[in-house]
């Protein structure tokens, strides 16, 4: 059985043709024109992927976005109208794990929605006899990729599924430098992020925040300048 998707986008010209293409994929689309009726399906329905776009009629994604990561890790794609660097910057600090500019390709945005549901039910279906080597513990951050949960010193970390992701790929590379190509290759497995340095310098920066590090003088994530990053 496919997943829920849930989209939320204005133009209906559009929504209707995400919906169009999602549902050729069979998945079961749960599509809304505006903000209000999609915070209300929220109240009583968890999807496994939103796909919101920033500039509603009523309100913004970003909003939504918000909303969401105050209960919810599923995956979310923002639409963005424009490519303004700030939109996108905003977008995966409120918890997005991905963007996407108008107009886009609709199959590029299948095959993104489908990077994010793998790797996210890929954390969460990890078989029980595999826990010891899903268990990484580090200078008091102990990250589990079997239940997808991260504390830092005993505290629990609320991380979206893509910050999970690059911090279980620099943890299980521990001591080593990680390039941005990497990451990139570990957490979405997808060619067309390669160039995309911006994305990952985002999550990077945000998952600081949540640790309480610092990029000068930081105890976890090490920048290597030219190179990548590094927990050690």
């Amino acid at each position: 059985m496919k997943a829920d998707i849930l989209v939320v986008d204005d133009e209906k010209e559009i929504a209707d043709l995400i919906e169009l293409y999602l549902a050729n994929e069979s998945y079961t689309v749960h599509k809304f024109y505006n903000g209000r009726d999609a915070l209300a399906y929220l109240e009583t329905e968890t999807p496994a992927l939103a796909v919101l776009d920033v500039m509603l009629s009523d309100m913004n994604g970003f909003s939504i976005c918000q909303k969401i990561r105050e209960t919810q890790n599923f995956p979310i794609i923002m639409l963005t109208a424009k490519d303004e660097e700030i939109d996108k910057i905003t977008g995966l600090t409120l918890g997005a794990d991905d963007y996407m500019t108008k107009p886009f390709r609709p199959l590029e945005l299948i095959a993104r929605v489908k990077a994010q549901l793998r790797r996210f039910t890929m954390y969460n279906n990890v078989p029980l006899q595999e826990e010891d080597q899903n268990t990484i513990s580090v200078s008091g951050l102990v990250i589990n990729k079997l239940n997808h949960t991260c504390t830092l010193n005993e505290k629990p970390l609320s991380l979206t599924p893509t910050e999970f992701s690059i911090l279980w790929s620099l943890c299980k590379n521990r001591g080593e430098v990680v390039s941005s190509d990497r990451l990139f290759f570990d957490v979405w497995g997808e060619k067309y992020y390669s160039n995309n340095n911006n994305t990952i310098m985002v999550h990077i920066r945000h998952l600081r925040e949540k640790m309480n590090d610092s990029s000068e003088k930081p105890k976890y994530i090490k920048t290597v300048w030219g190179v990548g990053y590094k927990i050690e």
